[in-house]
């Protein structure tokens, strides 16, 4: 057999034992990269590499990070505030996605999730309401938010780029809100609707593996000074991850400086900082992260787009293959990086449009926003990933929730797309 079909055979089994969840989905994902170097479809060093991913060391500088909040009582008393002003359930739904979509507009959504997740668990904390209510619809607000804007997801930066290499046009800075904020009104709006409802009100089970965000002891007993110094790190943290171009210092190097701070200032212990890292949520997405690279490189990706191409084909109508190719990028992206599937799709969406005497904006915009919507699986998207452990989610919750969401996008997306982007 080649890679490629061995590949698509391990995502098969995989894509399985994440429905079933036989075995933990952590244990699953690490399986899924023995598979690849076992199979010889990748080497042991380049798979057990991802494990240094620069967003696994995001997730574990954050982990501490936000832990610190819980330590000294930062986060529980910042829940207290923003529950004042909101009472419900669904108003403080609505308030996390609008702050988490505007935020990832111009931020990384992994570094928005990770800098406001503390905070929303901390309202949960204060509420009373079960924080995996609450830290899906930030997850998810997130990955719409970074449609509005070109620096919001690389996705976008991508089609651009394609665009003005094949010389037939470009993309505006704010031209993707013509598209990213209907969807990010659709979304909120079904988050506090039909969503709400698909959400698990799971009790947090993992108390062991995370007593910081779940205790309140030490809170009592944390001095003011705790308290001030963790407030300004996570507020370091924040400004060194807006101003990520201008200082040259990486998320996650940020991310590692902020947890330093943390255990050097004696806020936490180094024991209590091994213990804040969420371990399921670093294999879990290191470990899938091979099938992405896989997937890509030999070439078990574009196999799965052209049966789909082929199916639909050439001759097609422009909104049925923007519909096909929306729905084929979406899939993808559920279990490749929407980077990878937006770079796989574009030079094909290029070809077709090119073949239909089309304008290609249409077609790559459809793709870009499809990659974005990654919101099916716990390992589609890191925002998914870093919120997996804390919300004590299964694999179907994702789908059940995910999927009825990315249908919405789908449907909106095929109608105002042309609008904008008019095909002829």
């Amino acid at each position: 057999m080649t890679p490629a079909t061995i590949t698509l055979l391990i995502l098969a089994g995989a894509a399985v034992m994440f429905v079933l969840e036989i075995i933990p989905l952590a244990v699953t994902a690490m399986s899924v990269a023995i598979a690849l170097i076992l199979t010889g479809v990748m080497d042991a060093e380049s798979v057990f590499s991802y494990l240094s991913n620069s967003n696994c060391i995001l997730f574990a500088g954050m982990f501490i990070v936000g832990a610190g909040l819980f330590e000294t009582g930062v986060a529980k008393k910042m829940g207290d505030i923003v529950y004042r002003f909101a009472r419900s359930e669904k108003l403080l739904i609505v308030g996390i996605m609008i702050i988490g979509a505007g935020l990832s507009s111009v931020l990384s959504n992994t570094g928005t999730t990770a800098v406001l997740m503390p905070v929303v668990i901390g309202i949960a904390a204060s509420s009373g309401y079960s924080r995996s209510k609450l830290l899906m619809p930030l997850a998810l607000a997130t990955g719409l938010g970074g449609i509005i804007t070109l620096i919001g997801t690389p996705p976008n930066i991508a089609v651009k780029g394609a665009l003005e290499a094949a010389k037939v046009g470009t993309f505006g800075f704010f031209e993707f809100s013509f598209i990213g904020i209907p969807l990010t009104i659709a979304g909120i709006l079904y988050m506090v609707t039909i969503g709400h409802k698909l959400i698990p009100a799971r009790a947090a089970d993992d108390e062991q593996a995370h007593p910081l965000f779940y205790t309140e002891g030490t809170s009592k007993e944390a001095s003011s000074v705790k308290q001030i110094i963790s407030i300004f790190v996570m507020l370091g943290v924040v400004v060194g991850m807006i101003f990520e171009k201008q200082i040259g210092i990486a998320l996650h190097t940020t991310a590692v400086i902020g947890a330093l701070i943390i255990v050097l200032t004696g806020v936490m212990t180094d024991k209590k900082a091994y213990r804040s890292i969420d371990w399921t949520t670093i294999f879990l997405f290191a470990g899938m992260l091979p099938m992405a690279t896989a997937l890509d490189q030999t070439g078990a990706g574009k196999m799965i787009a052209n049966v789909v191409i082929n199916a639909i084909g050439h001759d097609a109508g422009a909104y049925v293959i923007t519909a096909s190719l929306f729905m084929l990028a979406g899939v993808l992206t559920q279990f490749m990086s929407n980077t990878a599937s937006t770079t796989l799709l574009a030079p094909i969406g290029l070809a077709i449009a090119n073949g239909l005497s089309a304008d290609p904006r249409a077609v790559l915009m459809a793709i870009a926003v499809a990659s974005s919507c990654a919101f099916a699986t716990p390992v589609a998207t890191p925002p998914n990933t870093l919120i997996f452990g804390p919300g004590n989610y299964r694999f179907m919750d994702y789908v059940k929730v995910g999927t009825p969401l990315f249908i919405i996008c789908w449907i909106i997306s095929v109608i105002i797309i042309p609008i904008i982007w008019p095909f002829f």
